[in-house]
Formats: C-alpha cells, structure tokens, sequence
C-alpha cells in the first residue's frame, strides 16, 4: 500500500488543523494506521493510531482530548483532526500503516509499521 500525507500548514495556537492520509494499492481495509510526528533534531513520536475498522483508536497522553484519527476505507482515507493546537506540536506528520494482526496490540513504535507516507509540514506559531 502507498500512503501519501498532506493538509499541512501555519496555525495560530489554540487553532485547528486536518490532515489527511490517503492510501493506494493494497486493500486499505486490512491495515492499521498510525500517525507520527518529527521535530527538528527530535525522534520521530507516535500521535495516534486507528485499528483497521475504525472501532479502536489509542492516544498517547501528549496529543488525547486534541486529536481525533478517523477513517473512511471506502475512500482509502484517514484523517488526524487537531485542534487546540500549541506550539510544540509544531513538526513534519507522518502517516504509516501495517498489515492487522487481530491479537496484536496497539503499535506505537516507528519500527511496527511497513509502510510510510512523505511527510506534511505543521507549523504552529505563538
């Protein structure tokens, strides 16, 4: 499956942003999906990830209660919604996927997913 980001942008804080995961090729349906994030010189951070039905979604406590990930497998399209955005969540967004594992647990590491989309820059000014 190929994965391309976008929907980036400059957003004031406290404001809102929608970005956007598309997918191509492959069943779309049999992947989980996460989003993560890098800033400049930092580790690539998991934000979220949505099981391959939509019906699980895990946060870690940095980004829970402002970001929501939902998708829509007809249209092969997964959305981060972010809103109350801050500064620090300024960094360039990655989505990726993996092949579901039912059992498996909620991935949250870079190396737990196949499949990566370019990056989409978010730039959230004070």
């Amino acid at each position: 499956v190929q994965l391309q980001a976008s929907g980036g942008g400059l957003v004031q804080a406290g404001g809102s942003l929608r970005l956007s995961c598309t997918a191509s090729g492959g069943t779309f349906g049999y992947y989980d999906v996460a989003w993560f994030r890098q800033a400049p010189g930092q580790e690539r951070e998991f934000v979220g990830s949505i099981n391959r039905n939509g019906r699980r979604t895990f946060y870690p406590d940095s980004v829970k209660g402002r970001f929501t990930i939902s998708r829509d497998n007809a249209k092969k399209l997964v959305t981060l919604q972010m809103d109350s955005l801050k500064p620090e969540d300024t960094a360039v967004y990655y989505c990726a996927a993996v092949r579901a594992i039912l059992t498996a647990p909620v991935v949250t590491s870079v190396g737990g997913y196949d499949y990566w989309g370019q990056g989409t820059l978010v730039t959230v000014s004070s």
